[in-house]
């Protein structure tokens, strides 16, 4: 059994995405990050950045005691290694997926989420900020169409580079892109939206987090956006 601490974000969705697609039993944990539950004790004991997602897994491939895992690349990575699914035995195709799965963590993550960021939530509306993220994604997004335009995922076979990514991918609109003008991508997205596991993982969101959506309270902002040292620090008497 795999305890999935877990809330309704991208990188949330890249784990039940894996779990659903190799059928493997797991529970989610979920932590509310609007209420500052990422800093409880016990969450921080899995995951010390405070910040989802994060497993333990009961029954891991050594035999030992439970094992815990933190950031979202290094989750999939490991249960792709623990389960043998989702990435290559030969190394240059297993390559490709780490080399994707990483340009994602570094890349479309961050620029996505930085955009989201200074084009939604802060207070002050700073053009240039705007302008430099939304562009970045744009880049990002012709990165990914060109590297589709001749095989059908990311890595060649369906991947977890590609269970990595399409949660970024999804939001498209709110990230200020025109998905037409990237045909290929476009036709990748619909093929992942289209697997039956997929759609299972998205429904486990509904389940968790009925009524997404926004930063709706100046608590829920102090909580995402005002962390420093010292809220590492005091979170341990949370």
């Amino acid at each position: 059994m795999i305890d999935l601490h877990y809330w309704t974000t991208p990188n949330g969705h890249k784990i039940t995405i894996f779990l659903e697609e190799a059928g493997l039993p797991y529970k989610i944990v979920p932590v509310n990050i609007g209420k500052g539950e990422q800093f409880k004790t016990d969450f921080l004991a899995v995951a010390p950045n405070n910040r989802i997602p994060a497993i333990v897994d009961h029954d891991p491939p050594d035999g030992g005691k439970p094992i815990s895992v933190f950031e979202s690349g290094a989750i999939l990575f490991y249960l792709a290694n623990k389960t043998g699914k989702f990435i290559s035995k030969d190394m240059r195709q297993r390559m490709q997926a780490i080399a994707w799965l990483f340009w994602q963590m570094a890349g479309l993550g961050p620029m996505a989420g930085q955009y989201n960021h200074f084009g939604h939530y802060a207070p002050e509306k700073i053009p240039y900020a705007i302008d430099r993220y939304r562009n970045e994604v744009n880049r990002l997004y012709g990165v990914m169409n060109k590297r589709l335009a001749d095989r059908d995922y990311l890595a060649g076979e369906y991947s977890i580079a590609d269970m990595a990514s399409y949660p970024w991918v999804v939001p498209w609109e709110r990230q200020a892109q025109n998905i037409a003008d990237f045909p290929h991508l476009k036709r990748w997205l619909e093929a992942i939206a289209a697997r039956d596991a997929v759609k299972r993982a998205y429904a486990k969101a509904k389940e968790v987090n009925p009524n997404p959506g926004g930063i709706r309270t100046p608590e829920e902002r102090a909580i995402l956006f005002g962390q420093t040292a010292k809220s590492v620090e005091q979170a341990v008497t949370r």
